[in-house]
């Protein structure tokens, strides 16, 4: 083990006990760079992060731009800065009129976290429904609405009144009752292995929570900003949620999430006690920046009107008598094999070739692939090539 590798797994918290060890010393478009030169097809996008892919010229010079100007200057919600005005701004834009009003925050975790407090302290209630198969974070109250119950155990008690449901069933949904606080739903379930509900069921889910006087709490940290082919997913269903939270793709590399609502209902947390939620480096100038500049280039590169085409075609090209299935919508992909060490091999070869592919947490028998949104039909051709190899090579 060199010196690099030592320090990393010395001096470095680990998530895991086998990481994959990639030294990365650059990474331009689709494409990461060892400090020997090899390349590697990032087709994970970091999971679902770089969706304009890596060091996109417009997002570099934004963030320059405002190194130029300020860093941090005050905790969030005090002073009146410019990039977090015209994130807001761009972010209503592209909303519903009841998505009007952005609470920034570090990561996708802490944007669950404010919109379960938020929750909560607007409708007095203290219930909480997720469904089986979620995945919302792992700091504690977003853990507490995941499903995999494997990664909870060992960190019990978690919050108490939590109540899951089967996801897309729709006899589950009579138990949203008046006494429910919130539900909260991965538009798309991503950590499960993409798994898409129905049109029918959405309705459900937003007439039962608008009947019961529930809060429905849309998780769109993966699926959000275009990986779907919409700018956020909830808009394939027709349904609005009363919450929305999202990240990942955000910040165009940076970190940067939020909790999106209406301006009634985020007042509440102004309020009986003030300041109901803090953070002391959400809205980051910086990240601000990155994340309004990704917001233009997916809007004037108008990315998302080739989203689906990108993802049939890939969908095409990886078909393969050894898939069980391929789950897909937009850019996001799952595909299943019948065991968890066919997929391992898979990601191997894939790796060992110069494909970036990554697995699920929560579902072993399938691998993930979330491309940027800027890759080529060229590109797309040539990463499926080594994919496809890998299946062949599977009974090598």
């Amino acid at each position: 083990m060199d010196y690099s590798h030592k320090v990393f797994m010395r001096h470095l918290a680990q998530t895991t006990s086998s990481p994959f060890l990639l030294d990365i010393e650059r990474a331009q478009g689709i494409f990461l760079y060892t400090p020997e030169g090899k390349s590697y097809m990032d087709l994970i996008s970091g999971v679902a992060v770089s969706s304009i892919g890596h060091r996109h010229p417009h997002v570099v010079s934004a963030i320059r731009d405002q190194l130029e100007k300020h860093l941090h200057v005050m905790v969030y919600g005090e002073f009146v800065q410019s990039s977090s005005n015209r994130l807001a701004a761009m972010l209503a834009s592209i909303l519903p009129e009841t998505l009007n009003c952005s609470y920034f925050t570090n990561s996708g975790t802490e944007a669950n976290e404010g919109a379960l407090k938020l929750a909560k302290r607007y409708t007095g209630r203290s219930e909480l429904i997720a469904f089986r198969g979620s995945y919302h974070g792992s700091t504690h109250g977003s853990l507490s609405v995941s499903g995999n119950e494997k990664k909870k155990a060992a960190f019990r008690p978690l919050l108490p009144d939590v109540r899951f449901l089967q996801f897309n069933k729709r006899e589950d949904l009579d138990q949203i009752t008046d006494k429910t606080a919130a539900v909260i739903m991965e538009t798309v379930q991503g950590d499960a292995g993409v798994r898409i509900p129905s049109g029918e069921f959405m309705e459900d889910l937003r007439k039962r929570c608008t009947d019961k006087g529930a809060l429905l709490i849309f998780d769109e940290i993966q699926t959000g900003i275009g990986r779907t082919g919409k700018w956020f997913a909830f808009e394939h269903f027709g349904v609005i949620p009363d919450i929305l939270t999202t990240a990942k793709a955000l910040g165009g590399g940076l970190p940067i999430g939020a909790f999106i609502s209406s301006t009634e209902i985020m007042d509440s947390l102004t309020h009986s006690p003030p300041l109901g939620h803090i953070t002391t480096f959400g809205g980051n100038p910086v990240s601000c920046s990155a994340a309004l500049a990704t917001l233009e280039v997916i809007q004037d590169e108008q990315l998302l009107s080739d989203v689906e085409r990108k993802g049939k075609l890939i969908e095409e090209l990886l078909q393969h008598e050894r898939l069980v299935e391929i789950r897909r919508i937009g850019l996001m992909f799952a595909l299943e094999f019948r065991s968890p060490e066919e997929v391992s091999k898979v990601v191997s070869k894939c790796l060992e070739n110069g494909v970036l592919t990554f697995w699920f947490l929560s579902n072993p028998n399938s691998f993930r692939i979330a491309p940027p949104l800027t890759i080529t039909d060229e590109e797309i051709k040539k990463a499926c090539r080594v994919i496809r190899q890998a299946f062949d090579e599977l009974d090598s």
